[in-house]
């Protein structure tokens, strides 16, 4: 436990928020910041059009739900918890730092995956970095690191950590044993998963506006009853995000770098901006226009973290406050979030959030299922064609022991791996910035 929590720390060191927020920086200048000054342009593209007509913006529609479903899962309730309860209130601010910054590195991946995506043995798209990596840059040897972390980053991120989640609070609240929610889990997603990227998509398409839906009703009650409490809190997420709070040691400035850490460690958990898995889900998309589709994923990081962990956010700091989960009686960052759903809205509201963490977390399973997918076939054309059966294999297995494991530990080595798998996806994504500018602008000369 204590060599994880060290390894922990060196791939989540400072350098690593810092590395995200400077790649979030030079694409946000690259798009001339085009996701804060364009934004009824972009939702009009996005969700304007779906409403308008669905029928031939589905496509888009479903890859964007198929993103979603890998961005929304427990890093938007469990995660968002954890964040406050190991770096404060602040944690949230920095969130959304990560937020707006990475909704132009999801744009640029984005529009990179498709730009240079081609077709697999499957007759299906291949997108993301391990493409762009070895197309676009010669450099083979990096994208083949880049899957060999996905392949790992898809066991913990997808499989173990929404598992973890499922079975932690099932168990919870409605006392079914953790060994027994493994058993059903791996049953409903292998039916999923046999059926392909279609099915997946085809589910994905289904569950996110479902459960985004019911959530974000049963956050908004919370927060309606809890009203008075909205300003104080607000005030003390941009006081916390700002202070020397946890000065330890005489080390001044060890709480303000542990929460902004934390802060953008689980922003990147939710949104992913910076891993390369919106490039790949993204990507797939069979006709999307490569502005069109980089919109929609600026739309995901925008709903994912700014709407949907910000919800979280006032839920738990308005009806519990800032103390540890301990102190407000609960066990962790996902019974911590359900208790406060139950306190607020009482039965109904907790089952409601469990139906949401089970929800949330399934289309994150067989969302990531896809995007490891991709890294197996695309390491058994390069090293062994065996790849791919082994990994579908050890994903379900992965996922049924998530459901055993203890959260923390689930939680870090989630984090180590796709601090890993960013590496050499942040290091092209910053070599091809040139490449990249605000939809429906000229190339620069």
């Amino acid at each position: 436990m204590n060599m994880i929590g060290e390894i922990h720390d060196i791939v989540w060191g400072p350098w690593t928020p810092v590395l995200f927020l400077m790649v979030g920086t030079v694409y946000s200048v690259r798009i001339r910041f085009f996701q804060l000054r364009k934004i009824p342009r972009w939702w009009d593209a996005t969700i304007g059009n779906l409403l308008r007509d669905r029928k031939n913006h589905r496509e888009s529609f479903q890859s964007a739900c198929t993103a979603l479903a890998a961005t929304i899962g427990t890093g938007n309730i469990t995660g968002v918890a954890a964040a406050v309860i190991a770096g404060g209130p602040g944690a949230v601010f920095w969130m959304w730092v990560s937020a707006f910054l990475g909704m132009a590195t999801a744009y640029g991946e984005t529009v990179l995956g498709i730009r240079y995506r081609e077709k697999g043995r499957n007759g299906g798209w291949m997108a993301g970095p391990m493409i762009y990596l070895e197309k676009r840059l010669g450099c083979p040897g990096a994208a083949v690191l880049y899957g060999f972390f996905c392949i790992p980053a898809a066991f913990g991120m997808g499989s173990m950590v929404q598992a973890n989640a499922i079975s932690e609070t099932v168990s919870y609240v409605y006392g079914i044993p953790e060994a027994a929610v493994g058993v059903i889990l791996v049953i409903l997603a292998g039916i999923v998963l046999a059926g392909g990227g279609r099915r997946i998509f085809l589910a994905a398409e289904r569950l996110v506006p479902l459960s985004a839906g019911l959530y974000t009703a049963a956050a908004l009650a919370v927060i309606i009853l809890y009203a008075g409490n909205v300003p104080g809190v607000i005030l003390g997420i941009l006081v916390d995000a700002f202070s020397f709070r946890s000065a330890v040691g005489g080390v001044a400035g060890y709480g303000i770098s542990r929460c902004v850490s934390y802060g953008i460690a689980r922003g990147v958990f939710s949104n992913e901006a910076g891993l390369g898995s919106l490039a790949v889900l993204n990507g797939s998309a069979e006709m999307a226009s490569e502005e069109l589709q980089g919109q929609w994923a600026i739309f995901e990081v925008f709903f994912d973290t700014i709407v949907s962990c910000t919800l979280t956010a006032l839920v738990i700091l308005c009806v519990a406050g800032s103390g540890t989960a301990s102190e407000f009686g609960a066990e962790n960052g996902a019974s911590l979030t359900s208790l406060c759903f139950f306190t607020a809205l009482g039965s109904p509201g907790g089952y409601a959030v469990a139906v949401c963490v089970v929800l949330f977390a399934f289309s994150t399973i067989i969302a990531w299922y896809y995007m490891g997918r991709q890294a197996a076939e695309y390491l058994g054309g390069k090293i062994s064609g065996k790849i791919p059966a082994v990994y579908a294999v050890g994903y379900l297995l992965a996922a049924f022991l998530g459901c055993l494991g203890a959260m923390e530990t689930v939680w870090e080595v989630s984090d180590i791996f796709n601090g890993l798998m960013a590496v050499p996806n942040l290091a092209a994504l910053v070599l091809l910035a040139g490449e990249i500018y605000a939809p429906g602008e000229k190339r620069d000369p």
